[in-house]
């Protein structure tokens, strides 16, 4: 993997991140957290969203938003297995 991409990757995890936890009030894990929830909510949402039929366009704005998406869904996930 070339830097560039994992550049790309940390990144794209942190807006993603960040924007899910401004979304999901009451989940922020800081900068390094906000990144691997972003990283994990993309590979939550690489699987999810095309089992749904959703297609979102290319690029960095879709890869982002795309992150959002499957990282809302993961903190939304953390948030109910913390209430138990």
């Amino acid at each position: 993997m070339a830097l560039e991409t994992l550049l790309i990757w940390l990144v794209v995890g942190a807006v993603a991140g960040w924007l899910a936890g401004l979304i999901v009030r009451g989940f922020g894990f800081g900068l390094v957290g906000n990144i691997v929830v972003g990283i994990v909510g993309a590979f939550i949402a690489g699987w999810l969203l095309p089992r749904l039929g959703v297609h979102i366009g290319a690029g960095i704005v879709g890869a982002i938003i795309h992150a959002m998406i499957g990282a809302i869904v993961l903190l939304l996930i953390i948030g109910l297995v913390r209430r138990r």
